[in-house]
């Protein structure tokens, strides 16, 4: 309050003085003040501003005093008159502040990055955050090789404090996934046809990692690459896109339909009674009734539904002879 109490007074102060020279000191003091409490205005607006926005108001503004210069000349070269000194003040005030209205109401929009990125040759729409899951998971190296992935990766240094903290825990696991995770982002980096940034930029009033990594890509209007299940709901909610590893998994899985024979080994039995559990190479689940005393054997069988859950995809099926019989005895029917 003291600092912003000094900045109105020197704005009187300096008012004063240059109305003492015009032979207006109270017109100059006033002037000067007012000036001084719109400086105010202006930094508790653009200290809840976002940086696009005021960019974009200062160019309103800026041309909106420009504008206020190219009608006072006119005027003044017709009614010489006019030279009277609050004229000028005033057409820069209404247009300067008109201006300054509309760059910030048309700035809402308006990031920065995307000018940066521009400049630097990285189109904004390719930019793509990693999060710690995705990449201690490992997979996203692998799909980056394939030439699905490109553009430009965003590395937050908060993301690599965080994966180095779990590489140097004391705990054997942690520290093997944290390890993982900087063999997967070295892997990426070696990669010709990707780039991967590290930026600085943090958010010190944030505490929570997820939270910092959607204000981040709401910046840079970028996507989050994760398989995290909480990040990815809570990045739609507010708005920015993610891709995620596990529905890309989900989506590349081979299509089964009901009906479909296939050869399975089970491995285990199943939760209800007399089944039987198999696993596909991509790691689906198939679960076979009436497989249990099959275990550790090879068998075929026959689709019978599928189902899709968040966590994956579960087949269902009968034993393929089972189907047969079936069959058998209706067609003697």
């Amino acid at each position: 309050m003291i600092s912003k109490f000094i900045f109105l007074m020197v704005f009187a102060a300096g008012g004063y003085l240059l109305g003492v020279r015009e032979g207006l000191p109270y017109q100059g003091l006033i002037l000067g003040a007012g000036i001084g409490i719109i400086g105010l205005i202006l930094e508790f607006l653009f200290s809840k501003t976002k940086a696009g926005t005021i960019f974009c108001g200062l160019i309103g503004l800026s041309l909106g005093i420009l504008f206020a210069k190219l009608v006072y000349y006119p005027i003044k070269a017709l009614f010489g008159t006019v030279d009277y000194i609050y004229a000028p003040v005033i057409l820069n005030a209404l247009f300067g502040y008109s201006g300054l209205l509309l760059g910030l109401r048309k700035g809402k929009g308006f990031s920065l990055s995307g000018i940066i990125n521009s400049v630097k040759g990285v189109e904004e729409e390719n930019l793509k955050i990693i999060d710690t899951s995705a990449i201690i998971d490992g997979r996203i190296a692998d799909v980056c090789e394939t030439g699905f992935v490109e553009g430009a990766f965003i590395l937050p240094q908060f993301i690599l404090q965080e994966l180095q903290h779990i590489a140097d825990s004391s705990d054997s696991l942690k520290r093997a996934r944290g390890r993982r995770g900087l063999d997967v982002l070295h892997k990426i980096q070696k990669m010709s046809a990707l780039t991967v940034k590290i930026v600085d930029q943090d958010f010190p009033k944030i505490k929570e990692v997820d939270a910092k990594l959607v204000a981040l890509a709401k910046i840079l209007s970028a996507k989050i690459i994760t398989n995290d299940f909480n990040l990815n709901k809570v990045a739609e909610l507010q708005g920015v896109s993610v891709l995620n590893i596990n529905e890309l998994t989900n989506a590349l899985k081979p299509v089964v339909l009901p009906g479909e024979s296939m050869n399975v080994f089970i491995i285990k039995e199943g939760k209800e009674s007399n089944q039987g559990v198999a696993y596909l190479d991509d790691g689906t689940m198939v679960v076979v009734d009436n497989a249990r005393r099959l275990i550790n054997k090879n068998v075929n069988v026959t689709v019978t539904s599928v189902l899709q859950t968040t966590a994956g995809r579960m087949i269902f099926t009968r034993l393929k002879e089972e189907e047969d019989r079936e069959e058998l005895k209706m067609a003697r029917h």
